[in-house]
């Protein structure tokens, strides 16, 4: 597969401290998995789920599903042990929670090696300091923590976010300049399959690579939205057909169903048919 186009359509989260919950995971049609040791697991339970959880990393095969493993913060209880038991885990990133700014990344770095690291967008102060976040060398992802902010924001819902969609673009534009992965935000109501497709419709829209979930039922909608459909597969095939054509006769720019095509088109076609083939391979 390759890595720049690796899907992240559907990224579930998963409570650190339900085994059955654990097990199930590994057979879900997901692209990744957020095992979670912080909102999830009451207090008493962190220090069981914590060793739970980096035991069946260690043990169970997930397959192409991409594991994150978000911590409790550093200023908590648990957050410094939660790092520490993660060293040497298998696994592709360590989720920071509540990132006001890359010290806060500097902080987690500094005790785990060899990972990637990502970082909860949930505070306004971590949407006015997005760019800094995303460009500390060690983030490689970014997910929107729609809850949090909202709440810190006093918002109330509307199904259009439009309260929340100045922090959700600061953050897209300071994914985008960095070259990180940022995930959209949760969809609450996981029995309205129409809401859920509607936001994740707003969020591929946007930009957002995938959204997070709280339930398996969420899947479906999530991987068919953020992946390329047929007429788009197909638009991105006949663009660089013609464009070659057009550079093999000398020409700079195609036209194709009318509409110029020049070699910006041809990037995100490329993309387009490289995301296509990685959900091919992942589903194979």
């Amino acid at each position: 597969m390759d890595l720049q186009a690796r899907p992240w359509r559907s990224v579930l989260y998963i409570p650190g401290s339900k085994e059955r919950a654990l097990e199930k995971a590994a057979g879900l049609p997901t692209d990744a998995i957020i095992f979670d040791l912080e909102d999830a697991v009451a207090a008493e339970e962190k220090p069981r789920a914590r060793a739970l959880l980096a035991e069946t990393l260690r043990t169970r095969d997930f397959g192409g599903r991409a594991r994150i493993v978000r911590i409790n913060g550093l200023g908590t209880a648990w957050g410094a042990d939660d790092v520490a038991a993660m060293v040497g885990v298998p696994l592709e990133a360590v989720l920071i929670p509540k990132v006001d700014s890359a010290a806060d990344v500097q902080a987690v770095a500094d005790r785990i090696p060899d990972v990637d690291l990502w970082a909860m967008m949930e505070t306004p102060l971590g949407m006015l300091n997005a760019a800094g976040i995303a460009a500390h060398p060690r983030l490689t992802g970014m997910v929107m923590g729609t809850n949090d902010l909202a709440k810190d924001l006093g918002t109330r819902f509307r199904p259009d976010r439009l309260p929340l969609l100045t922090g959700l673009g600061l953050c897209l534009l300071a994914a985008r300049a960095h070259g990180v992965t940022i995930v959209d935000g949760v969809y609450n109501a996981f029995k309205d399959a129409e809401g859920l497709r509607a936001e994740c419709v707003q969020g591929r829209d946007m930009g957002f690579d995938g959204k997070t979930l709280i339930h398996p039922d969420q899947l479906a909608v999530a991987n068919e939205v953020f992946a390329p459909s047929e007429a788009e597969i197909d638009l991105a095939r006949r663009q660089i057909a013609a464009f070659e054509a057009a550079q093999a006769a000398g020409q700079g720019v195609a036209v194709v169903d009318g509409k110029i095509v020049e070699n910006l088109h041809i990037v995100t076609a490329r993309a387009t048919l490289a995301k296509a083939a990685a959900i091919a391979a992942m589903a194979g």
